[in-house]
């Protein structure tokens, strides 16, 4: 699965490509496919998010999983500040960073 992600222009949020807009949950994300350089070039030119690009992601039981730990950390948030995470309230959240 290839999924798109950037960061909001005008928050700087972690954003993820959902197929017709951008989300700040990356379980919204849609798999691009093939279709992933077409997307990534008229968002980028639309000038929505701050440098967008493509990585490889899975969708397991629990959601959508980025396939490096760099995007891992990006999808759920500050991995040094747990309250700051995107769901502050599952003391699980970070388990799947690494």
């Amino acid at each position: 699965m290839k999924v798109l992600t950037g960061n909001d222009l005008k928050t700087g949020d972690v954003t993820w490509w959902t197929g017709t807009s951008w989300s700040r949950d990356v379980n919204d994300a849609a798999d691009v496919g093939e279709r992933g350089a077409e997307i990534l070039a008229r968002e980028e030119a639309a000038r929505r998010v701050n440098v967008p690009y493509l990585i490889e992601a899975e969708r397991t039981e629990n959601g959508v999983r980025p396939a490096h730990i760099k995007d891992r950390v990006r999808a759920v948030g500050p991995t040094v500040r747990p309250d700051l995470t995107l769901n502050p309230q599952n003391p699980e959240a970070l388990d799947w960073v690494i």
